[in-house]
């Protein structure tokens, strides 16, 4: 039994407000896993108890549950339609779609803006946890090749220790698909306070770490019961190439060169 026949068949017993609730998810369908209480409160003119109420009465103890549950669900029909077709052909263009979606969201203008924000920052951090940490990572290391020094910074507590000290003068790099990540949203809203500028690598343009930002960056890539994607990364990892392309270019930096320097300085660590 499908979570929308469940609410269907119980909809009679829904009080007004309740009703409300049930059809802006049932309107909304598994996109719903990507709203908020907040969302629904907004849709719906509802209270709190009035949503905790409602996934109460059709079997959940809140709406995080009825999300996995609705998550979980429509995970479960992608699993089955891959082993229905060629799983290669079906994962290839995930990742085509993904890269394809994101160059879509693109705005040159915006990009722009963010290279301009490099170029000028006095020190660069890169926020970002979980696998979001990890692209951090590695767009401090595709800045390091040409010429530009920043830190990736993945410890939620460190995050909040460097924002407290940075100026109007420094840059941070936000990365969260969800644009929701607490940590992430802590640290970035000290960095604001202190007037650094703020990057923001995100999937939602109105969400609570893009509104901290001064230049917004999209990925395209709604991840929930599968975080952590290949195409996730790979949406935030097109959007890190751009940025050091972009840089490039505004900087009119001799990549060959700067790059022949960083691989002599480790073709000693290759064995022979």
């Amino acid at each position: 039994m499908t979570i929308m026949y469940t609410i269907q068949e119980n909809y009679s017993t829904l009080t007004k407000s309740e009703k409300k609730i049930a059809d802006y998810i049932l309107s909304s369908g598994e996109k719903i896993v990507h709203s908020t209480m907040s969302d629904i409160r907004e849709a719906a003119s509802v209270g709190d108890g009035t949503i905790i109420r409602f996934c109460q009465k059709i079997g959940f103890s809140g709406f995080s549950d009825l999300k996995i549950a609705i998550a979980k669900e429509d995970f479960s029909k992608q699993q089955e339609n891959s082993q229905e077709s060629d799983l290669f052909d079906k994962r290839m263009k995930t990742i085509n779609n993904a890269l394809k979606t994101t160059n879509q969201r693109l705005n040159s203008e915006k990009l722009k803006e963010a290279v301009q924000l490099i170029t000028a920052a006095n020190q660069i951090y890169i926020f970002g946890v979980g696998s979001s940490g990890n692209t951090g990572n590695d767009l401090e290391a595709m800045l390091l090749r040409v010429g530009v020094q920043s830190r990736s910074v993945i410890d939620p507590h460190f995050q909040s220790q460097i924002a407290s000290l940075l100026t109007e003068k420094d840059l941070v790099i936000g990365f969260s698909l969800s644009g929701r990540t607490k940590d992430t949203h802590d640290s970035l809203n000290i960095a604001k306070k202190n007037h650094a500028k703020i990057i923001a690598v995100t999937n939602y343009q109105l969400s609570p770490i893009a509104q901290l930002a001064d230049v917004v960056l999209q990925t395209a890539i709604e991840e929930f019961l599968d975080g952590a994607s290949l195409a996730g990364k790979i949406s935030q990892l097109y959007l890190c190439d751009l940025l050091v392309q972009g840089y490039e270019i505004e900087n009119n930096v001799n990549s060959i060169e700067l790059r022949e320097t960083v691989l002599r300085s480790i073709l000693d660590k290759s064995l022979d």
